[in-house]
């Protein structure tokens, strides 16, 4: 999934820089970080996070709602299945968005 969204796939091993740069693909500020250490707003925040995933990679809120209570199965459908991250992503070309108007 980060890869997909141009992240070095590396960092999804990686305590804490994982969490930010699941707000990077979500496109939250990076203070956004600060409230996944407060006890009940990490909760809403996550929640908040996992839906602007779902919807750069172009998925619904029911998406979400597994994302949130069943990610070790959603989050590997986002990272191997047809899904594309559609965010701001400097290293998506031109060609890239023109196969997606063309698909749908």
């Amino acid at each position: 999934m980060f890869e997909k969204a141009g992240q070095p796939g590396w960092a999804a091993i990686i305590p804490f820089y994982n969490i930010y740069v699941l707000t990077q693909i979500a496109e939250k500020p990076e203070w956004w970080l600060i409230l996944f250490f407060i006890p009940l707003v990490n909760l809403i925040a996550s929640i908040m996070v996992w839906s602007a995933i779902s919807t750069r990679f172009g998925k619904g809120d029911g998406f979400t709602v597994g994302l949130v209570l069943l990610s070790f199965i959603f989050i590997p459908i986002l990272a191997f299945g047809d899904a594309k991250y559609k965010g701001i992503n400097p290293k998506i070309s031109n060609e890239d968005i023109l196969d997606d108007v063309l698909e749908n």
